[in-house]
């Protein structure tokens, strides 16, 4: 008998054990159903934070650096008041990256407040405006969906125009187009040149679509005297992207005028920062969904030992007959081993056919899906709990005494 033929019996056998303790097999299984639903809905529940944060980290730039006078983590008590003591980006630090950088394809400086914005009598009180430059959609990736962005003679003479976010231009004008219309940000009254396109929110707290861009040098003389700057760098090449980096900082010590011995006073943030925070969350998240599910599992695998060591006592004539008619060890073994398999992916099964509507569920929070993956990873740990758990019951079965089983009652 080869292995293959070994392999279908088994499973001939183990279908009819199963069915013949349909009660005993559905209550062994509920271990490993809370398991596998727990597997299940972690997986899941990861996948969708990871795609929910690298979809909104990604409007970051993976190729932009932005010079800021504060890291944006790892911040201490002490690492905070050092930098509050930094001394702030201006404008002329742009203009001179700008000069002389030779690895970076765009530089925008930006400044923002929060301002009222008001069109006729439709207003919202919290508005995101930024004042910066026409290089800010290179260096930011935005685009326009309608009208056209900040030219550069708007940004040098500072002329009173912007353009606005899509939740900016529903809230204000509805359904109608804003072009050439006039709101006031503050005090101060805008011509809309333009209207971004859709970008959504930066990790579900901050509105991209929520945000009104002027020229800088109008942001200036309208409502922040001298501010401390943001610059956005985007690299020229992202196989160069070290490379670049190197160059701001070098370039930007210099510009600061600062000697060899002092450190810098500005910081060089990147989205791999964010990103490396994430997967460290991520991590614990992970580390403490698998510990859990873990007990679930262990709870579910002894269960499965359990009943497997009464269905060996209860076969044991039956496996003293197979052993005398010249079955042999591996085929023993293969045979339980198959039956615990079978009992746990059924059990994979049922969990997958309950996880699925609570993913449905999640949907709602998360853009969360069951992929393929998830599911095919849920049935082969259900597969592998039950090998790991029915193999000490079969090996037993497969060691037995044919004439000590055949006396057995």
């Amino acid at each position: 008998m080869n292995f293959l033929t070994e392999i279908r019996e088994g499973f001939g056998i183990s279908w009819d054990a199963i069915r013949a303790n349909k009660m005993r097999s559905v209550l062994t299984t509920l271990g490993i159903v809370i398991g596998i639903v727990t597997v299940t809905l972690m997986g899941t529940a990861i996948e969708g934070l990871n795609r929910a944060f690298l979809r909104s980290i990604s409007t970051l730039g993976a190729d932009v650096f932005y010079v800021q006078r504060f890291n944006w983590i790892n911040r201490t008590e002490g690492e905070w008041l050092k930098m509050q003591k930094r001394r702030p980006i201006r404008l002329a630090d742009a203009e001179a990256l700008a000069r002389q950088l030779t690895l970076a394809a765009a530089v925008a400086p930006s400044a923002d407040a929060v301002l009222p914005v008001k069109y006729r009598n439709r207003s919202a009180s919290t508005v995101y405006v930024v004042g910066t430059t026409e290089e800010f959609p290179n260096a930011g990736g935005i685009g326009v969906q309608e009208g056209r962005f900040l030219s550069a003679a708007d940004a040098a003479g500072g002329r009173p125009v912007c353009v606005i976010g899509i939740d900016v231009a529903t809230n204000l004008f509805h359904n109608a187009s804003p072009l050439g219309h006039r709101i006031k940000i503050g005090p101060q009254p805008f011509e809309v040149i333009g209207v971004l396109e859709k970008q959504g929110s930066f990790l579900g707290v901050f509105s991209l679509d929520n945000r009104v861009i002027i020229p800088l040098q109008q942001f200036i003389t309208s409502f922040r005297y001298d501010p401390d700057l943001q610059i956005q760098v985007k690299a020229r090449d992202l196989v160069q992207l070290e490379e670049a980096r190197e160059e701001l900082r070098h370039v930007m010590r210099r510009v600061r005028r600062l000697s060899p011995n002092q450190t810098d006073d500005f910081a060089i943030n990147q989205q791999d920062q964010f990103v490396e925070m994430f997967n460290k969350v991520a991590g614990t998240i992970a580390g403490i969904g698998l510990f859990i599910t873990g007990l679930s599992l262990f709870v579910g695998g002894i269960g499965i030992m359990n009943i497997m060591f009464v269905s060996v006592a209860e076969r044991t004539r039956e496996i003293g007959i197979r052993k005398a008619i010249g079955a042999k060890r591996r085929t023993i073994l293969l045979q339980f081993l198959t039956e615990a398999g079978c009992i746990c992916v059924l059990g994979g099964c049922i969990a997958l056919a309950i996880a699925w509507p609570l993913t449905l569920v999640m949907q709602r929070f998360l853009p969360a899906t069951m992929s393929l993956k998830i599911a095919g990873l849920a049935l082969a740990v259900s597969l592998v709990t039950g090998l790991v758990s029915g193999f000490l019951p079969a090996w037993r079965a497969a060691r037995m005494n044919p004439v000590d089983a055949l006396r057995s009652e």
